[in-house]
């Protein structure tokens, strides 16, 4: 069973926010790790990137990418900024 860890941080005045050491060695955040930032409303989450999320993650994208025509990309552009 993982254990919780709940800690604050305070955001510099450059918009930095030092991660807990707690956390860091939990996660193996070194120096030029990758992470992933998701904002849905007021509730922002960070997710280690590794080369397996990171493919998981792009997935959809990849696939996208086989059934769309480079012509077409200007059109969904347009499309999607209407809604």
């Amino acid at each position: 069973m993982a254990t919780e860890i709940i800690e604050m941080g305070r955001i510099s005045a450059r918009g930095q926010i030092a991660i807990p050491t707690d956390i860091r060695t939990r996660l193996e955040l070194e120096d030029g790790s990758r992470v992933l930032f998701l904002l849905e409303d007021d509730t922002l989450i960070m997710k280690k990137i590794t080369s397996e999320t990171f493919a998981s993650i792009t997935k959809p994208l990849r696939e996208a990418k086989k059934r769309i025509k480079e012509t077409e990309v200007t059109d969904i552009v347009h499309r999607l900024r209407k809604k």
